[in-house]
């Protein structure tokens, strides 16, 4: 193979530290050419997080070519490119970063074997996770299906440690050609609402490290009693920087871990919620249709209603209950959602409106930009019943009694529902300006009334409830 350059293939792992891809190519001491491929998989993409793996990539080149590096970009099928390129540039080698949904592992299985058959070397790696899925297992060497024994498997588990980032990477002989990240145009089918997404986006690995730092120190000591008052801005925000591979989730774990080896208060309940993002990987690994069929096979049989018109409003944020609407907007306005308020409104579309937990998994999957389909898939499911380790269907999250619970003042869904304000704050009048112009909506509008009665639907789903024959988990 001699000095052959290695191909290193980027896809949601925009990050130059602790990637094992990118170590294992600049030990090799062959020149290395950095490729982000807008595939089949890109494609696909709901628009909001089509859009925000534009804005890493943009902050990703300049982080690349700070190293003295280049990230090159070519646009189509995967396979197609990789062997356009690696006969342009001679390469003798392909690393990337294992990806564990359905979609992925088929198209980087028939990458592998195309390319060996070529007699191109083709290596995949670690770092979208902690632990890898099939090494986290039973006694009898199953899966795990329920959170807290996968938890106490992993609880205090150490990965080793993050690697560094490499000293240099060689450089090409000569740089192939690059397409125009601008002319992808990636965030195309979000129209007006790019701009107001940019405003609350925290883009690139430098921003999700400082981002990581004053979570730990400002607001990790206040996570697990205030984390589920979505006002308070307990969290650690890293979603997004998650999703897109912008800091990596050993890095994450690690820092949770010391803290809570210190004894730092919160910090116990912080590295749990990794795990439930670790969980929902695994599952997602080992039932790959998680995002696609039901679980728990006897709700192949639930009345679920398709999409309708009651799920469109919900969608719009027009339910008429303020706390499943305010969740709804900062949606639509920030691309995220805080997880209390997202229970809160996957509960109102599955059980108060009787709508099939997919059309909730695709309306989230194209309006958020921290994007996830195994927490999408897991946490959509866990909310309807339908899922591995889920609450009860008779759990039904009232959302006024949330509200008084979790939103006493009324600070989030003030921050987010400008009707009947004099002077609605900027998050709420944002709302009107990101969405659609096809709906009408203006900020002086009369609030809608309730759309539906929450004890009479609660009774109705929990009436469809006993009417099905529930079965075992798959």
């Amino acid at each position: 193979m001699g000095r052959a350059p290695v191909i290193l293939w980027f896809r949601r792992d925009l990050r130059l530290s602790d990637h094992e891809a990118l170590c294992a190519a600049a030990a090799s001491g062959r020149p290395v050419v950095p490729l982000f491929i807008h595939d089949e998989t890109v494609e696909t993409l709901g628009a909001a997080a089509k859009w925000r793996l534009g804005e890493g990539l943009r902050v990703f080149v300049g982080a690349l070519e700070a190293t003295g590096s280049r990230l090159i970009l070519r646009r189509g099928t995967a396979l197609d490119v990789l062997r356009a390129t690696v006969v342009e540039v001679g390469a003798s080698a392909v690393f990337w970063q294992r990806v564990y949904d359905r979609d992925g592992i088929t198209r980087d299985r028939t990458v592998k074997t195309a390319l060996k058959v070529a007699g191109i070397e083709a290596r995949s790696f670690a770092g979208a996770t902690v632990f890898e899925p099939w090494d986290v297992s039973t006694g009898s060497g199953a899966a795990y299906k329920v959170f807290t024994p996968f938890w106490r498997a992993i609880r205090g588990r150490n990965p080793g440690e993050a690697l560094p980032l490499p000293a240099s990477l060689v450089a090409p002989e000569s740089w192939p050609a690059s397409e125009s990240l601008r002319g992808w145009n990636m965030g195309a089918a979000l129209d007006r609402g790019a701009k107001i997404l940019a405003r609350h986006a925290v883009v690139g690995e430098a921003a999700a490290r400082d981002r990581l730092e004053r979570f730990r120190a400002e607001r990790l000591e206040h996570y697990a009693e205030g984390r589920d008052h979505p006002a308070r801005q307990c969290t650690s925000g890293l979603s997004e920087n998650l999703a897109s591979g912008e800091i990596s989730p050993r890095a994450v774990w690690l820092a949770a871990l010391g803290d809570w080896q210190a004894g730092r208060p919160g910090a116990e309940k912080f590295l749990s919620e990794l795990g439930w993002r670790e969980f929902a990987w695994h599952l997602m690994y080992h039932a790959p249709d998680l995002d696609r069929a039901n679980w728990r096979a006897g709700w192949d049989s639930f009345p679920w209603r398709g999409d309708n018109a009651d799920a469109e409003r919900w969608r719009r944020g027009m339910t008429g209950e303020p706390f499943v609407d305010a969740a709804m907007r900062e949606m639509f306005v920030t691309g995220r959602m805080h997880n209390r308020a997202r229970m809160i409104a996957a509960s109102y579309l599955t059980k108060n409106l009787l709508t099939d937990w997919r059309v909730g998994l695709g309306w989230f999957a194209e309006c958020l930009t921290d994007w996830d389909p195994a927490a999408n898939a897991m946490g959509w499911q866990w909310v309807a019943g339908s899922g591995p380790d889920s609450a009860p269907f008779f759990r039904i999250f009232n959302p006024r009694l949330q509200a008084e619970r979790f939103d006493r003042d009324g600070g989030y869904r003030a921050a987010f529902i400008a009707e009947g304000q004099a002077e609605p704050p900027r998050t709420a009048l944002e709302y009107f300006k990101a969405a659609p112009r096809s709906w009408n909506l203006s900020p002086g509008d009369r609030y809608p009334t309730p759309l539906t009665d929450l004890a009479a639907s609660r009774a109705r789903a929990l009436d469809a409830y006993r009417g099905m024959d529930a079965a075992p988990a798959r």
